[in-house]
């Protein structure tokens, strides 16, 4: 069951291809705009990059989280998941998995090439790249929560993004502060474990409350 659900994901992401690269083509586009505004002044653009490229995977992981559930919400898919013999919950975490797959995945491939266009210092690349390693599996986890309580909302993208906002800032603050401080000779060791920390709680907690938000939705309609 786990497995056919992790298929169909995948499936369902091919016949959306497009809402699949919207995120990534929005990734690239925000870093790309900073080099065309400030100009390409490394000194100027070096000190801004981590907090650019993770500004950036932040929000293209906002579009891509209202359509985590919606789909499969309208059309009764989630319905039958809950009632089928495998927990609800592992069949959320399976869902949640792909989707960083899908969205997240990418976002950690390409951030060496716009590290490079911004100029930023190599010794800060490995931090980056674990960082977002890790980083974008949360913002995943969490945003599944808010996708979760929003799913009967249409257009609920604004309300959405009010929901998990502030729950990103943490992993916002220690993913780009990890870079900077490798750049500065500091090890970065500390930001990367309090990420992982995150990681195995959101990992832990997150699926449960996405299931039982969706469970509202789905016996509440």
């Amino acid at each position: 069951m786990i497995g056919r659900v992790f298929h169909y994901e995948f499936l369902q992401a091919y016949r959306r291809r497009s809402e699949l690269v919207t995120p990534v083509v929005f990734f690239v586009l925000v870093c790309s705009m900073f080099p065309l505004a400030l100009g390409s002044v490394a000194d100027l653009l070096a000190p801004l990059a981590s907090g650019v490229i993770w500004v950036a995977a932040l929000l293209a992981t906002l579009l891509s989280l209202d359509q985590m559930f919606r789909q499969d919400f309208d059309d009764g898919i989630l319905e039958q998941m809950e009632l089928s013999e495998v927990p609800f919950y592992q069949l959320v975490a399976i869902k949640i998995l792909a989707h960083w797959c899908l969205t997240g995945l990418p976002l950690v491939v390409l951030s060496p090439l716009l590290a490079m266009m911004l100029f930023m210092p190599s010794e800060s690349y490995l931090s980056l790249i674990v960082g977002l390693f890790l980083g974008t599996p949360i913002l995943s986890l969490i945003g599944a929560i808010g996708a979760a309580l929003t799913v009967k909302i249409r257009r609920g993208n604004v309300v959405l993004s009010l929901l998990i906002m502030p729950l990103y800032v943490p992993v916002l603050i220690f993913g780009a502060t990890a870079p900077v401080m490798a750049a500065q000779g500091i090890m970065p060791a500390a930001q990367l474990l309090w990420l992982a920390a995150m990681l195995v709680l959101a990992a832990t907690l997150a699926p449960l409350a996405a299931s039982l938000g969706l469970r509202i939705n789905i016996y509440g309609s």
